[in-house]
């Protein structure tokens, strides 16, 4: 790394990440060339998303950073700005309608949709979430084929804060107001208690899985903590189905 290189930490599954100046630089990917591309779409729709810059000298995927603070260190979120987070990914999914999507059998994702209809970044969720003067979704490394319905069940139970230990009326009120936000129709109101439920657990499988092949960086991640908090996740968010029905109806 040279003198004006800066490393950004905290995430989990990328490596040799680093800023310079007002960029962000990463490892080319097999799919960074799409990635940008979206990015670009997006953007020409209105969608406020970082930057895409392209390739630098060394070869790496280059995008705007963006300055603010994470939305994971400020939890629980308010109404009021989850109703906000809520707004934001229906802009991306209404804009990502007029995105091709090439090939979707063709991509390796990492917890593929069934039937995926729509690019989507796969990871709106608080960690990825930077507010300042701009709200922004970052880190879209993951995006791909998917559907509303799976990437929203991952944002809702992630930004609801439906996890084990979690007063259980306060993340129904929590997971309504992303989704009121939303503005989710009822079919999709209706099916998304027991995609919540699919996602969080396949998420854990994948883990668990992971661990068992030895499949980096998914395998440390289980015994460092992520196994067990999937795993309590994953029973929380399925014994309280009922609970998040009743809200959402």
């Amino acid at each position: 790394m040279v003198a004006d290189e800066q490393e950004l930490t905290g995430g989990n599954a990328s490596e040799s990440v680093v800023r310079i100046g007002h960029t962000v630089r990463k490892p080319w990917l097999e799919n960074s060339a799409a990635v940008q591309s979206y990015l670009s779409a997006l953007r020409s729709s209105g969608v406020d998303v970082p930057q895409p810059l392209g390739r630098d000298e060394h070869g790496r995927s280059t995008v705007e950073y963006i300055e603010g603070v994470l939305a994971m260190d400020h939890l629980p979120l308010w109404r009021d700005d989850l109703l906000r987070v809520g707004r934001m990914i229906r802009q991306i999914h209404d804009a990502s309608e007029t995105v091709p999507m090439r090939n979707p059998g063709d991509w390796k994702m990492l917890l593929p949709a069934e039937n995926p209809d729509l690019m989507c970044h796969n990871d709106v969720a608080p960690w990825n979430l930077i507010m300042g003067d701009r709200w922004v979704f970052i880190d879209w490394d993951g995006a791909g084929p998917s559907t509303r319905l799976w990437d929203l069940a991952y944002a809702a139970q992630s930004f609801g804060l439906l996890f084990d230990g979690q007063p259980v009326d306060d993340a129904a009120l929590r997971l309504r107001a992303l989704v009121d936000g939303y503005g989710a129709d009822a079919a999709l109101s209706k099916a998304l208690p027991a995609a919540m439920a699919k996602r969080t657990a396949a998420m854990f499988d994948l883990l668990k899985s992971s661990h068992a092949t030895g499949i980096q960086p998914w395998a440390d991640m289980y015994v460092n903590g992520h196994g067990e908090h999937w795993r309590t996740a994953t029973h929380y968010v399925a014994r309280n189905q009922a609970t998040w029905e009743q809200a959402l109806a």
